[in-house]
């Protein structure tokens, strides 16, 4: 699948998100793929919630196109305190 189809597929279905997927670094394979995902939805969500969010958003696609996905999540205050640390 490629990083693009699953990053209108992350942003359609969860509220108010920005993705950036790409393909993981240091693999071979198209299906493993790597996202940032950032969105108020995870305001106040332990981390295995969130990244429940994001694969209830790509539904079957986790189980059909993609083999593996490196996930970050990130509420926005928690972004922007990440890119201003960098």
């Amino acid at each position: 699948m490629k990083p693009a189809t699953v990053e209108e597929l992350i942003e359609s279905n969860l509220e108010d998100a920005e993705a950036t997927v790409t393909h993981a670094r240091d693999k071979h394979d198209e299906d493993h793929l790597a996202a940032t995902v950032v969105s108020p939805a995870f305001e106040g969500l332990p981390l295995v919630q969130q990244h429940q969010q994001v694969y209830d958003a790509l539904d079957e696609h986790m189980t059909t196109d993609i083999h593996a996905l490196e996930l970050s999540t990130y509420t926005p205050a928690e972004y922007d305190d990440l890119e201003a640390d960098q």
